[in-house]
């Protein structure tokens, strides 16, 4: 048996930047500015001094003794032997030769995230003002080390600290269970690229023309668990209480803020439909009644179970309120709307927390006033809050403006995938649709980018939800640092951001080797072996020849953390494939006696199933009709193959191979 599975990190950096053009992984200005290590984001300085620093001899991170340094150390030592496989010793006291130096210092200038970075030809020195400034550092070093491919670290320093100080992504968990342990991966993903904050949207519901125009059928969900109404969590995914708390206080450690939202009193049906008489008759069940006391005694029990105690579910400084698309057809509800927003962004900071909200008074303009002061607003629309008006009043405002930054998986809507090229030389995160605010306007605290899973039940994975924020992240993670014009061309950035991870330890794109390699061969797979790779992302092929035999259903071929691949699926008894609580069959079973050859084929928009060559599947995107079809969804039926462990299967399985991607996104 061999395996062909081209795992070593830095293997993969010098093949891709080979294929690419870009050795060595300098980033110099096309304007005869000097080079600099490519690093996302940027580095805003690069002071060229000569010589190298060997990688290779690094062994120790010594640290200047302070609590906070250690703690970064730790994290930077089991961050670098991730990535590279050596464990490095963390040690106090003066630093020897070929050891990485982490300090802790006195230095206003450097605010709550700068740092300074020297690379001589001795050692690599790390400082900054706060334990969230130092680890960053420790980010810009570990993407050095990556880039350089196993050659030694270029000789130079920098100081570099972000202009904006909220710079994030918003994740909607309410329309499409997101697991915790894909949340976990992502928050180390954000960390690597300096990503601050990730907002969870915890409850929100389906469009009713899909589920027959009956509130009562269409789908909701709300995703903690809770002791104060039992039975409101969703039964088909949620989150324990201990365990939000946990992955807050995770985050926090790595530098990742993470911002609840609990979305009223529109986008609520999940309460209405556990309280019927909270929900509006005359607007929709997705509206709560504002007219009705028992609205306001429902969501202040619902927030106190989070806000309350001295270690509350909700662990950061600050909590979403929601605010968005309500009703504003009658003044008088115009004026209750505008009563609810200031009811609860007051209950939220009488609990010691900054309230955050969509925010939609210039939708929802009255005279019942609103509270202003502390208070955070997502601009996503300019027809609901209008970011100048908004500002003038006194709020401060995130940038989310909904063309440019909301992705709606294969809705047909807004966008499948972010524009990329245009964001990188045009947008930066002053500017909210058409209004742009100065740099450094106090009144504009960062921006955030969104992924909305509007089309509940249209087959949408969380795999394809992490091929989609991959590049945005990438590319937005640059320009929310220091939003000045790029030094690189995009052509020249896209190309490069593939040579750095995910994060340590992260790979959800399942991406192994140099495209179009093959990364994984064996003459026969036997059951229950083994494999080295746990799973191959798009664009793969995976080719096997199968004499069959008789199986049982459920009989499964592969199985991985994501996904499993059934020779005899548990329904119909014929091969398939399910994920995400998705179960797709193709028109074939193993026959015994019959050998064929089979190909299975998938990227981002779907899967191919070929029998002896010819083409017996193609789940491409579909379309779902509702509502007498005029309510059309694109149905998915994406696979990122799974393979880490054969199943018990009684076919034999031989010339079994596996093809890595086509670099595409």
């Amino acid at each position: 048996m061999r395996f062909t599975t081209h795992i070593k990190r830095r293997m993969l950096l010098v093949a891709v930047a080979v294929a690419t053009g870009v050795m060595p992984l300098m980033a110099q200005s096309e304007k005869g500015g000097a080079e600099k290590p490519f690093t996302i984001p940027e580095m805003n300085t690069w002071k060229v001094a000569k010589g190298t620093f060997p990688i290779e001899q690094i062994r120790q991170i010594c640290t200047d003794g302070s609590e906070g340094a250690e703690r970064v150390a730790r994290l930077l030592a089991e961050d670098y032997a991730l990535l590279f496989g050596n464990a490095l010793e963390v040690t106090q006291g003066k630093a020897q030769a070929g050891s990485i130096r982490l300090s802790l210092v006195r230095n206003g200038k450097l605010g709550e995230e700068g740092y300074r970075l020297k690379v001589s030809p001795e050692r690599v020195d790390l400082s900054a003002a706060t334990e969230r400034g130092l680890y960053w550092a420790t980010r810009t070093l570990l993407q050095m080390c990556e880039t350089a491919g196993g050659e030694g670290l270029a000789c130079g320093e920098t100081t570099d600290k972000p202009m904006y100080a909220i710079r994030g992504f918003m994740l909607d968990c309410g329309r499409k269970y997101i697991p915790m342990s894909y949340l976990r991966k992502l928050v180390r993903v954000l960390a690597y690229y300096k990503m601050n904050t990730l907002q969870i949207h915890l409850n929100d519901n389906g469009f009713k023309q899909f589920f027959d125009h009956d509130w009562n059928r269409t789908y909701a969900a709300f995703r903690l668990e809770c002791d104060t109404y039992p039975g409101l969590t969703a039964p088909d995914g949620y989150y324990t209480k201990d365990e939000f708390r946990a992955f807050q206080k995770e985050a926090a450690a790595l530098g990742v803020e993470i911002i609840p939202e609990i979305d009223v009193p529109a986008h609520s049906l999940a309460f209405s439909q556990y309280k019927p008489e909270i929900g509006s008759k005359e607007y929709g069940m997705d509206h709560l009644d504002l007219a009705n006391p028992a609205t306001y005694e429902f969501l202040d029990a619902l927030f106190k179970e989070y806000l309350e105690g001295d270690d509350p579910v909700f662990v950061g400084k600050r909590v979403n309120i929601g605010t968005d698309e309500y009703s504003n057809a009658k003044q008088e509800v115009v004026e209750q709307f505008r009563k609810f927003t200031d009811h609860y962004l007051r209950l939220v900071e009488s609990y010691g927390k900054q309230p955050a909200c969509w925010g939609a008074l210039t939708h929802a303009k009255g005279e019942t006033p609103v509270k202003v002061e502390n208070v955070l607003m997502n601009w996503w629309y300019n027809g609901y809050a209008k970011p100048d008006s908004m500002a003038a009043l006194g709020y401060r405002g995130i940038a989310m403006t909904d063309g440019w930054l909301y992705i709606v998986p294969a809705a047909g809507y807004y966008n499948d995938y972010l524009n990329t090229r245009w964001l990188y030389g045009n947008w930066t995160p002053n500017m909210v649709g058409n209004v742009t605010f100065e740099e450094g306007d106090p009144a504009l605290l960062g921006a955030q980018f969104a992924v909305w899973n509007d089309h509940v039940g249209n087959g949408i994975s969380v795999k394809d939800i992490h091929h989609r924020f991959m590049p945005a992240m990438q590319t937005l993670a640059e320009k929310m640092w220091h939003g000045a014009e790029p030094v690189l061309s995009f052509g020249c950035f896209d190309s490069l951001r593939h040579t750095l991870s995910e994060a340590p330890g992260v790979n959800e794109l399942a991406r192994y080797g140099k495209p179009h390699s093959t990364v994984l061969e064996t003459e026969e797979l036997k059951p229950g072996t083994t494999l080295d790779i746990p799973e191959v992302g798009y664009d793969y092929t995976v080719t096997f020849t199968i004499e069959g035999a008789k199986e049982q259903p459920s009989t499964v071929l592969f199985r991985s953390e994501s996904a499993v691949f059934y020779l005899a699926d548990p329904v119909s008894g014929l091969m398939g494939y399910q994920r995400d609580g998705y179960l797709y069959t193709f028109r074939y079973a193993p026959m015994p006696g019959v050998r064929d050859t089979l190909t299975i084929e998938g990227d981002s928009r779907g899967t191919r199933f070929y029998v002896n060559g010819k083409l017996r599947e193609d789940f491409q995107p579909r379309k779902l009709y509702r509502d007498e079809g005029k309510a059309k969804m694109n149905y998915i039926s994406t696979l990122v193959f799974p393979l880490g462990k054969a199943g018990d299967f009684n076919s034999k399985i031989t010339n079994f191979e596996v093809k890595n991607y086509i670099d595409k996104h």
